[in-house]
């Protein structure tokens, strides 16, 4: 059996599937040999890779050369544009492409200045070039193929496997297109040299230049250019194959010559094969040898309307306006312009389109040489489309689902090995153009694998954008994580244990919050919202107080305390105007706590822990009238307050005035101490009784009043009981006039009226009334003092025992009834109470004065 390159030594041929033999038409325009048209003003120079894998390297108004590179670009199938004459640069800009949706691209227009100035151009011999230099200049040179599909050349020159057979393709097996004829037989020697390189680069065992029988003068030429050339004459032969159409399509030709078939999805590559056309020959000799880069190519002018048909020289980018005007071209009615040949070319919707590297014939018949449009018509399934069909596909099955727009099932049927050849459409009698139908329909497919493509791509940004956030996430955290290990490392003992220490202190104010909420059920008297931390400040005040009281025992005076806690009692009833029934309450507790107060020295403090005792009680009682509630338990718990911190006080001999019936006044006259106490014993009592008598009883005193004088009150006693414990000598009270209360040499007042003053600045801020005036606190001082100082007489009766028994026993009810919550039937019980106490109050008053007298 003879092997595949003896065969081909021999010239055996297979028989390809399928093809038709439609008129030829080609003496029309191969009869002359290739000239050149005179030079086109205007040049439209599509750059489609600009903004994918090029950029330009031009702008608007730049002057260009003949051959001049126009882009830059990077990537394998890259290919670089150039100039196909010199000229301006005078628009860039989207413009019809040459095809036959007439979609725009991005384009250059250059306008010739007719001069047509080459570039620098460098030539070079094969055995200065390395293949690798050889494939770039022939990249450089931006070289594609030129039989029509338009591939990358230096892309099929360096194939991944080893090649053992060339095909030089010269068959041009499409009517009325001879532009290949015409190159074989006017360039054979030029293409034998293009020829040469592709051997040098691949260097293959064998050699076949195809061409049909219908081109004898080409086959001649070529085989004498076969004897001439350098070529191994044993490796390089001239093939003639019979005229088939389509027997020019690669794979068909392949077919023909080895008898092989490539594989659905393969390329001639995977099986040892190349092929190239001759124009692409021609061209890569041109560019090595002579250093040009693709800037012009022979097109066939054709058809019966063109007054000069043949083959010319065209630059790329000529308009197809343009060529046609210059070979006389005679339109007619419903003129066609067809780029290709009658099978697989197709009708421009535009003639200001460029000439590209692909464009091999412009085809401009007259009615008579092709048929008009017919309508089509249902398939009959005659099967004809099947047997004509080279690449053995059914294209009954394709155009079905192309219609039904069933693009997958369409791709299942092997739509990607259609030739478009159009075999199918000619021997149709439907008159259905087939090919169309598979032309949408790879272009939805190839539309689709895009968005595909796309949408995975988005998928894998998306997850690296995630990953990406991750990770800086992940790379935050170690970071923080690592700084506070520098600090923790870095850090001093001291500063840990003041660290420890701040923890200890937040904690241990969480937990006095929490006691206090816990321990705190009644609502708040001195504001409208909870204050739990100045109730503890308040505790924490009358244990200091105890503790103080303790020490100065000994030193302490009854008369002090008693002189402090008929203050307050005055202070209640000039300054707290609230509910008669509460305010009677309170008085009659105080009265009871100054009874109390003027015991020996050795209960004052079993009798301060009573009276701390019944303010906590007083603290809890919610009367019925929340607002009087808070009034009368605020007057009670400073009055407790001054009692506990008065106990260590000395004892302090007041002289003190009586108040007259608008303004009450003092004498702060040392002289008449001694004398006037008599006079001054029984009338400050009576005088105070009857002051508070019609004031707790006005009914119409608003509670907002009342509770800005108990908030005045409780910051007078504060100050008062201060001012006692930092003097231990008994100082004269002064006097206190209508406006400011000033004594220069009483010490006491220094400390008792200019702290009233100023805590009295500090407490109105905190209530609602701005009202409370200095008179009527000056006014409830003086009262207080002559209180205070009949009471410390009252103190010295002999019926103290007696006084201590009773207030005892008012206590113990008044602690009792207070300690829980006043339903109905309790506040009654309440009032009965407070009645008891204010009438055995008014009878020890009476006593004292009688034994005064």
């Amino acid at each position: 059996m003879l092997t595949l390159l003896e065969q081909l030594d021999k010239g055996f041929l297979w028989q390809s599937p399928g093809g038709i033999h439609p008129p030829q038409l080609k003496t029309l325009s191969n009869q002359s040999a290739i000239s050149r048209l005179p030079l086109a003003k205007r040049f439209i120079v599509p750059v489609p890779l600009v903004g994918e894998q090029a950029i330009l390297t031009v702008s608007v108004g730049d002057k260009v050369l003949k051959g001049q590179a126009l882009t830059e670009g990077s990537g394998f199938t890259y290919l670089p544009v150039h100039a196909p004459t010199s000229g301006h640069i005078i628009a860039i800009e989207q413009h019809a492409s040459n095809h036959a949706s007439a979609l725009p691209i991005l384009s250059c227009v250059i306008e010739a200045d007719g001069l047509d100035t080459w570039c620098e151009l460098t030539s070079s011999s094969l055995e200065q070039l390395s293949k690798t230099e050889i494939l770039s200049k022939i990249k450089q040179a931006g070289i594609a193929g030129m039989g029509g599909a338009a591939f990358p050349s230096h892309v099929k020159l360096n194939p991944a496997s080893e090649i053992d057979l060339v095909i030089i393709n010269g068959i041009e097996c499409e009517p009325y297109i001879t532009s290949d004829d015409r190159l074989m037989r006017d360039h054979s020697d030029e293409i034998l040299a293009g020829v040469g390189i592709i051997h040098h680069l691949l260097n293959p065992q064998r050699i076949i230049i195809a061409i049909e029988d219908n081109k004898p003068e080409a086959a001649k030429n070529m085989q004498a250019a076969i004897e001439r050339s350098s070529l191994p004459k044993g490796q390089i032969r001239v093939t003639v194959i019979p005229t088939k159409y389509p027997s020019g399509g690669e794979k068909q030709l392949i077919q023909i010559i080895t008898g092989k078939e490539v594989p659905s999805g393969a390329i001639p590559a995977q099986l040892g094969i190349v092929v190239h056309n001759v124009g692409t020959a021609y061209a890569i000799q041109d560019a090595i040898y002579h250093g040009k880069p693709l800037v012009e190519r022979v097109v066939t002018l054709t058809g019966e309307n063109i007054a000069k048909p043949g083959n010319y020289w065209l630059p790329l980018g000529t308009t197809v306006a343009d060529a046609l005007q210059a070979v006389d071209f005679k339109p007619s009615t419903q003129q066609k312009v067809i780029v290709g040949g009658p099978m697989m070319g197709y009708a421009l919707a535009d003639l200001d389109v460029p000439i590209l590297k692909g464009t091999n014939c412009l085809l401009v018949p007259s009615p008579e040489e092709i048929a008009p449009d017919t309508t089509e018509k249902a398939c009959i399934r005659c099967g004809e489309c099947a047997v004509a069909c080279p690449a053995l596909l059914l294209p009954q099955q394709l155009f079905w689902h192309a219609k039904a727009q069933e693009y997958d099932k369409a791709a299942s049927f092997n739509l990607k090995d259609c030739i478009e050849c159009g075999c199918c459409s000619y021997v149709c009698p439907s008159d259905i153009p087939l090919v169309e139908y598979y032309r949408v329909a790879k272009s939805a497919l190839k539309t689709a694998a895009e968005e595909k493509r796309q949408a995975e791509q988005a998928k894998i940004r998306f997850e690296a954008r995630l990953q990406r956030l991750e990770d800086e996430k992940n790379a935050r955290e170690a970071k923080a994580k690592e700084a506070a290990a520098k600090r923790q490392a870095n850090m001093k003992s001291s500063d840990k244990d003041a660290v420890a220490a701040a923890m200890a202190r937040i904690a241990a104010k969480k937990a006095q919050a929490e006691s206090n909420t816990s321990v705190s059920e009644a609502p708040t008297v001195t504001t409208q919202t909870a204050i739990d931390p100045k109730k503890a400040s308040v505790n924490a005040a009358i244990e200091r107080a105890k503790a103080k009281k303790a020490a100065q025992a000994d030193t302490s005076n009854v008369k002090a305390t008693e002189h402090t806690d008929a203050l307050l009692d005055n202070i209640n009833a000039d300054d707290v105007k609230t509910d008669d029934k509460q305010a009677k309450v309170a008085a009659a507790i105080a009265r009871a706590k100054a009874k109390k107060a003027a015991q020996a020295n050795d209960v004052i403090s079993s009798q301060t822990d009573a009276i701390t005792g019944s303010e906590h009680n007083k603290d809890q009682v919610t009367p019925p009238d929340d607002k009087q509630a808070r009034v009368a338990a605020a007057v009670a718990r400073a009055k407790a307050k001054k009692l506990a911190q008065a106990a260590a006080n000395s004892s302090v001999a007041d002289p003190i005035a009586t108040p007259d019936a608008n303004v009450p006044t003092e004498s702060t006259d040392p002289t008449d101490a001694n004398d006037s106490s008599a006079d001054h014993s029984t009338e400050p009592l009576t005088s105070s009784e009857n002051a508070i008598e019609p004031q707790t009883a006005d009914s119409s005193v608003s509670d907002k009043q009342a509770r800005v004088a108990a908030a005045v009150a409780k910051a007078k006693a504060k100050k008062l009981a201060q001012a006692a414990a930092n003097s231990s000598v008994a100082d004269p009270i002064a006097t206190t006039d209508a406006t400011v209360p000033t004594d220069a040499n009483d010490s006491s007042a220094d400390h008792s009226t200019e702290p009233l003053t100023s805590s009295e600045n500090a407490i109105e801020p905190q209530t609602a009334d701005s009202s409370v005036s200095d008179k009527q606190a000056r006014v409830a001082a003086a009262v207080a003092k002559a209180k205070a100082k009949k009471l410390a007489q009252v103190a010295e009766d002999n019926q103290d025992q007696s006084l201590e028994n009773q207030h005892n026993e008012q206590h113990n009810e008044q602690h009792t009834e207070m300690s829980t919550a006043l339903s109905p039937e309790q506040a009654k019980k309440a009032k009965v109470a407070a009645a008891v106490a204010k009438a055995k109050a008014k009878k020890l008053a009476k006593s004292a004065e009688q034994e005064e007298q």
